[in-house]
């Protein structure tokens, strides 16, 4: 058996929500790490005190406890791995795994337990359900009964909000109310802040972003407390996961962040971070209200009774020290300019993104932590607004995306360097050559290396220069237009203008001058049109000529079909055409063979009675029709077009009416009207004549 025994997909129950994450045994401890808030338990072996196997909803779970009196719970296992964990819990923590089954039977009738920080309700010596005291946020009482409420839990779908449980009268004990006994073993372990005592130091008036206003900050042994002008948190230390100390980009301020799990409330508002924000400059003198002797025992050496410095170094070292957590600070990342951090924006609001050793944390609006592991890859995307800037985007591998715009291309090549070496997944790696060409986009260096958006526009660019310099030369080569001719020439060359030029020599002087003045216009180059392709006249199908033979397939498919169909019972048109080109695939040689000689007789007996079809004219008749319709066609066309050459020179343009054509126009409608009349009638005979003529004569006169 090996050192450590490792499972994945291992689930621990928070407040009815279940967070999956990965447990690891080994001979020092037992480290479970959680996939959600990356939040690590480690226990020693050595505290470990009791080991139980039970039957849960998700298959089996462990119950571990330990000498301190807290209790862990983690499921998801499977019953085969109840043999290996057992003989590692003996060979290595000398405790025993022993199966426990819990009580099933739905009987609300026990005996209530309390085992260190668990309410556990038994029947007939079976747990039928477990209470972790923690969660209990009001203990009320009753004549005999005690109420629970809870903490909700945002995550879940459904939450536990309170249980009852009555308790019966005890004539063993007079002196000591049985109910009050229940309450005050819940309140001993439930997580209900009452700030009784004297806070250990205050911190006033602080700066604070999220939630947003000035706080007076009291610390207290396992709560803090935000006191402000309107709202008041309180913040117990188990709830806090990480904490962070930023140096603002000015490099005279600093962030203090606190990230918690659970978040503070606000109505329906949700504070995941609580972030304040210090000037470098400013110092304070801390005095703690502990007497030596119990800050040395409490605190051992992490803090002294009295301190001074910067006032975020003391909100620091005090949150650390109560907190007992290390404080996260920025790592070897250098910007553009010197500074830790990057300025972006993030969804409407601009801030600053700081690439950490294991993550990456945005500050402040909103805030956003983003651990390495939970990060499924990374993209580098050009800015949409302008090229000056880039996104930057990160994908969880729980599909969610960040997009932290309008980030200076200055800052490529440090942010791209930082993700390399963290061998975080980029997105477009495959593009490298191109990423290569970005970096230097990105910074002011004027060296010509491949950036393929530039390559493209530069050849569209040259492109659009040869059109140009190929029309410049096609009306330098035209002859019709020359502008080294001289004045005369160019008024003989437009005929309209030659009465105009020899009227303005007759003029007076004033009129050649103004004709000087006179801008040469440039004459328009009108390039030839190509004469079109004469359309491809359809072949009309000859309906008296013989049928075109089937082929092999269609021929067995003519004889197939009906077999199919009897085969296959409410089989449709398109599914039997499908059956049957499987089935023809399926056929031998020598089956298709057969079908193949049919359809060559077929094809031979068809080629003979085409011949004989054209040897009787048959196929003359079809072309001869078609060609006396086109020429009636033309015919009738030419006619209308003289019939309307004839109007234009009678009557001009119909659209102007003259002055007196209006004014005459009631007199002379009568006449017009005949005449019309009249024209129709000779134009309807003569296209009766075109007609009665036999489409014939032309193979006579042939």
């Amino acid at each position: 058996m090996g050192d450590t025994l490792e499972f994945n997909e291992i689930y621990q129950e928070v407040k009815g929500s279940w967070n999956d994450g990965r447990l690891r045994f080994s001979k020092q401890n037992v480290v479970y790490k959680s996939s959600k808030t990356g939040k690590v338990d480690s226990i020693p072996a050595g505290e470990l005190n009791l080991a139980q196997w039970r039957r849960v909803c998700l298959g089996h779970g462990i119950k571990l406890g330990t000498s301190t009196g807290h209790v862990y719970k983690y499921d998801g296992f499977r019953d085969t791995d109840l043999e290996k964990i057992s003989e590692f819990f003996k060979a290595n923590y000398k405790v025993e795994l022993e199966e426990k089954d819990m009580c099933v039977k739905g009987w609300n009738w026990g005996t209530a337990k309390f085992s260190g920080p668990l309410l556990s309700f038994d029947v007939n010596d079976s747990t039928a359900f477990e209470i972790p005291l923690s969660n209990v946020s009001q203990c009320a009482t009753g004549k005999n009964e005690v109420t629970l409420e809870f903490h909700q839990n945002d995550d879940t779908e459904v939450s536990l909000m309170e249980v009852r449980f009555y308790v019966p009268p005890s004539q063993s004990d007079e002196r000591q109310d049985p109910v009050e006994a229940f309450a005050q073993n819940v309140l001993s372990k439930a997580d209900v802040i009452q700030a009784t005592g004297d806070a250990v130091c205050i911190f006033k008036e602080l700066q604070c972003l999220t939630p947003r206003g000035r706080y007076d900050i009291r610390i207290y042994p396992t709560f803090l407390h935000l006191h402000g002008k309107t709202f008041d948190y309180k913040i117990p230390y188990t709830t806090v996961l990480r904490l962070f100390l930023l140096p603002h980009k000015d490099q005279r301020q600093m962030f203090f962040v606190i990230s918690l799990d659970p978040p503070i409330k606000q109505g329906q508002t949700r504070y995941h971070f609580l972030i304040l924000l210090f000037s470098k400059e400013e110092d304070i003198n801390l005095t703690l209200n502990m007497n030596e002797e119990d800050v040395e025992r409490r605190f051992e050496g992490k803090l002294s009774k009295n301190m001074s410095g910067s006032l975020y170094e003391m909100v620091s070292r005090v949150m650390k020290a109560l907190v007992n957590r290390k404080i996260t600070v920025p790592g070897n990342f250098q910007g553009h300019s010197g500074a830790q951090c990057i300025t972006c924006s993030y969804k409407a609001s601009s801030g600053l993104l700081y690439p950490l050793e294991r993550g990456f944390i945005y500050v402040h609006k909103p805030p956003v932590h983003l651990r390495f592991e939970e990060i499924s890859c990374v993209n580098f995307a050009r800015g949409t607004t302008t090229t000056r800037s880039f996104d930057f985007e990160i994908e969880t591998k729980q599909g969610n995306q960040y997009t932290f715009s309008s980030i200076e291309r200055e800052e490529y090549g440090k942010l791209f360097d930082f993700v390399n070496a963290k061998k975080l997944n980029i997105k477009n790696r495959g593009f490298k050559e191109g990423m290569k060409g970005n970096i230097d986009e990105y910074s002011d260096s004027d060296d010509d290396q491949h950036d393929a958006y530039l390559e493209r526009m530069k050849a569209e660019g040259k492109i659009r220069e040869e059109g140009n310099d190929s029309d410049e030369s096609d009306a330098e080569s035209d002859e019709s237009f020359n502008p080294g001719e001289e004045d005369d020439d160019i008024a003989e060359e437009y005929d309209s203008n030659a009465s105009a030029s020899d009227s303005s020599e007759d003029g007076g002087d004033s009129e050649e001058e103004s004709s000087k003045k006179k801008k040469v216009k440039k004459a328009k180059v009108v390039k030839e049109k190509k004469e079109r392709k004469p359309r491809k006249e359809k072949k009309q199908k000859d309906t008296g000529g013989p049928k075109r033979p089937m082929s092999a397939y269609m021929l067995w498919l003519n004889s197939s079909r009906e077999r199919i169909k009897s085969e296959n019972p409410g089989i449709s048109i398109t599914e039997i055409s499908k059956k049957a080109g499987e089935m023809w695939r399926q056929l031998g040689k020598d089956e298709k063979e057969e079908w193949e000689t049919k359809a060559g007789e077929a094809k031979r007996q068809y080629d003979k009675a085409k011949k004989e079809y054209k040897e009787s004219g048959g196929g003359a008749t079809s072309t001869s029709k078609k060609e006396s319709k086109k020429g009636g066609k033309k015919e009738d066309k030419k006619r209308k077009s003289a019939g309307g050459d004839k109007d234009k020179e009678r009557g001009g343009n119909d659209s102007f009416k003259s002055r007196e054509f209006i004014e005459t126009s009631e007199s002379s409608s009568d006449s017009d009207h005949k005449s019309k009349s009249k024209r129709k009638k000779e134009s309807e005979e003569e296209e009766e004549e075109a007609v009665s003529t036999p489409a014939s004569s032309e193979e006579d006169s042939d």
